[in-house]
């Protein structure tokens, strides 16, 4: 074990009240800017022996997806024994699109089509121990999180992970909940390497107390990290067969933690979104604090979409009509129709001058995009 572990095992949390706690704020002092928390993430990795890697393509070499939706995906083949892995440990920050919830977007406090995953990987090397309590010492040491503002789920059948959750990091069993397939065993896709996982919530309502407590309350909770315990390939029957090597996968969403950590009220207030909204309301005339919540929500979208065109168009993907090429132009389409809606008049394209926001913030996701701002304009 490296050395930051040969004081193995580390003593438990100490866990304070709620009603100590009540009220109050996350540290302000350390810099929980979007491209802070982002660095502050990778640092606190490659310090245990993590290497750094850059954020694969937006467009996969899995021919099973047609984008890249999670942190795990550049390594897929690793987890599956296919390809030599690049350390035993890495760390990355992953741009990644969905749009199955497209609808969404916008109308929720936390759903989009781009966001970052930031993720540490164990590729046969570390597995639960090590990477809970890394998981609880970089949310509640390195960010701040007060403790008892942290939930966990589990796994309903993980005893080893529930057990180290209680009895290692201190964590009361009253915050620790056990889930099913459905919240807490994960694979990327129908076929493919997986594995039971462990979910970390921060609780914006401790007020509330643990009595009745749900995490699927989005109002209460949100989930910010996902430690995903990779051991099984499922086939296209869905057989689990183990997996030559135990890996770790894990995904924080960028977004989130700038939400808790920025205390706004949603994702899309955060440094990382709110510049762009901010130009496209400037075009508009108006502005996002004193618009009603129709306007805010079409201020979201194209805060949203305009990131994802941004990074798909400096991916190589441009507007068609079919696979990865229909996105982009859906997703352009929705930007000029919400921007009419709130007001943005003239004949010449608006898109350009919202774009330029997002590629004003892209230079420590992706410095690509900067290099190809002219296609994407």
């Amino acid at each position: 074990l490296v050395s930051s572990l040969r004081d193995w095992p580390p003593e438990p949390a100490p866990w304070r009240s709620s009603q100590a706690l009540q009220g109050s704020s996350i540290a302000t002092a350390v810099d929980n800017s979007g491209q802070g928390i982002r660095r502050r993430f990778k640092e606190f990795f490659a310090a245990r022996e993590h290497l750094p890697k850059p954020s694969g393509s937006l467009v996969p070499e899995d021919p099973t997806v047609l984008l890249t939706i999670a942190g795990m995906l550049p390594f897929k083949q690793i987890f599956l024994g296919q390809e030599v892995r690049p350390a035993p440990r890495v760390t990355t920050s992953q741009k990644c699109i969905r749009t199955n919830d497209i609808e969404n977007v916008g109308v929720t406090k936390r759903h989009h089509t781009f966001f970052e995953m930031l993720g540490n990987f164990s590729f046969g090397d570390y597995f639960k121990r090590e990477a809970i309590t890394w998981a609880w010492e970089l949310s509640t040491k390195e960010y701040g999180l007060p403790v008892d503002r942290v939930w966990v789920s589990v796994f309903r059948e993980d005893d080893e992970a529930y057990n180290i959750w209680k009895d290692v990091i201190g964590v009361p069993p009253e915050h620790i909940q056990r889930m099913d397939e459905a919240d807490n065993f994960w694979a990327s896709g129908p076929t493919g390497p997986c594995g039971p996982c462990s979910e970390l919530y921060y609780d914006f309502k401790p007020e509330l107390g643990h009595e009745g407590a749900s995490l699927e309350d989005d109002e209460r909770f949100i989930e910010f990290y996902n430690l995903v315990f990779m051991e099984s390939n499922r086939d296209a029957s869905g057989v689990l067969t183990p997996l030559e090597n135990k890996n770790i996968d894990t995904g924080m969403g960028l977004e989130r933690m700038a939400q808790i950590l920025q205390e706004k009220p949603n994702n899309y207030e955060t440094d990382l979104i709110m510049p762009i909204i901010d130009s496209a309301a400037q075009l508009a005339g108006i502005e996002y604090s004193s618009s009603n919540e129709r306007i805010q929500t079409y201020l979201k979208v194209i805060g949203d979409h305009t990131r994802a065109v941004v990074y798909l168009i400096s991916d190589g993907v441009l507007p068609s009509n079919v696979g990865r090429g229909y996105i982009v132009r859906r997703l352009l389409r929705r930007v000029v129709r919400c921007g009419r809606l709130i007001g943005i008049k003239g004949k010449d394209a608006f898109t350009p001058k919202v774009a330029a926001a997002a590629i004003a913030l892209s230079g420590d996701c992706d410095p690509a995009v900067a290099a190809n701002a002219e296609r994407i304009f």
